[in-house]
C-alpha cells in the first residue's frame, strides 16, 4: 500500500510522550518518515535506544518518568518550542476494586490523566509563539465497552476525552487545536500478554473489520492530525477501532 506523505510536516518539531515501544513508537517512527524532528520521552531505556538505533538520527531519546512532574517539566524546557505533542504514555495494569488503595489510585491518574495536562500546559507558550500547533491526546475505548478490572485506568482515559475538549476551547485562540485518539484494541506485545488465542479470535469478531490494529494505523490517523490537513479538527474524538461493536 502508499500512503500519504504530508509535507507541512516535514521539519516540525514533535514530542512524543511513551514513544520507545507500542504504539509511540509507531508514531514516532511515522514522524520520523515525514522526515520531522522527534523527540521522545519514555522510562524504557532499552527499549528507547534499540528504536533509535534503527531510527539513526531521526529521533532523539529522553529518558523521563511523566509522574515527576518537575523532571517532566525539565525534559520539555530543555527540548525548547514544538510544533505537535502527543500525549500517548499510559498504563492499563488489570487490577480489580478491592485492590485499589489510595496510593494506587493516584499512581494511576498521575501515569494516565495527569502528565497530559501538564506537557500540554507546558509546550502551549511555545506553540502560541510559533504561530500553533497541535496536541494530540490519545484516549482508550475500554471505558466505551466498560470492560473489566481496569476501573482507574479507565477512569482516566474518560478524563482525557473531557480534557481535550476543555483545552480545545482555551486554546484554540492560539491556533492550538486539540484532539483525541480512540484506539480500539491494539496488537503490541504488552497487549498479546493478556490474551489467549481464543482471546484474540473474540476481538477480531467484535470487529466489523477482521484485522488486528497496528501501532502503525493510529500513526497515520496521528499524521493527519499533526498535519495542516487536519487544520481544523479541534475539540473531538477520533477513532480507529476497526468497527467493533
Amino acid at each position: 500500500m502508499n500512503y500519504a506523505i504530508y509535507p507541512s510536516l516535514k521539519g516540525r518539531r514533535v514530542v512524543v510522550t511513551g514513544g520507545g515501544s507500542g504504539i509511540g513508537a509507531g508514531v514516532v517512527e511515522a514522524f520520523v518518515q515525514q522526515q520531522a524532528q522527534v523527540d521522545f520521552l519514555d522510562i524504557d531505556g532499552d527499549a528507547s535506544r534499540a528504536l533509535v538505533d534503527r531510527l539513526g538520527d531521526g529521533a532523539r531519546y529522553h529518558p523521563c518518568d511523566l509522574t515527576d512532574l518537575s523532571r517532566l517539566s525539565q525534559t520539555l524546557s530543555s527540548i525548547g518550542d514544538v510544533d505537535v505533542l502527543v500525549n500517548n504514555a499510559a498504563n492499563d495494569d488489570r487490577h480489580t476494586l478491592a485492590e485499589i488503595t489510595p496510593d494506587y489510585w493516584e499512581q494511576g491518574t498521575a501515569v494516565n490523566l495527569r502528565h497530559l495536562l501538564f506537557a500540554t500546559q507546558a509546550v502551549a507558550p511555545g506553540m502560541k509563539a510559533r504561530g500553533g500547533g497541535a496536541v494530540i491526546n490519545f484516549g482508550s475505548i475500554s471505558w466505551h465497552l466498560g470492560l473489566e478490572n481496569l476501573v482507574t485506568y479507565e477512569t482516566a482515559k474518560a478524563g482525557i476525552e473531557g480534557m481535550t475538549r476543555a483545552l480545545a476551547r482555551e486554546l484554540g485562540g492560539d491556533n492550538i487545536r486539540v484532539t483525541c485518539v480512540v484506539p480500539g484494541n491494539v496488537e503490541t506485545p504488552r497487549q498479546k500478554q493478556w490474551y489467549t488465542p481464543e482471546e484474540e479470535q473474540r476481538i477480531l469478531d467484535s470487529q466489523a473489520l477482521k484485522q488486528r490494529l497496528q501501532p502503525e494505523h493510529l500513526a497515520r490517523l496521528v499524521l493527519f492530525l499533526a498535519a495542516d490537513d487536519g487544520a481544523l479538527c479541534t475539540g473531538h474524538n477520533y477513532w480507529m477501532d476497526a468497527g467493533w461493536r
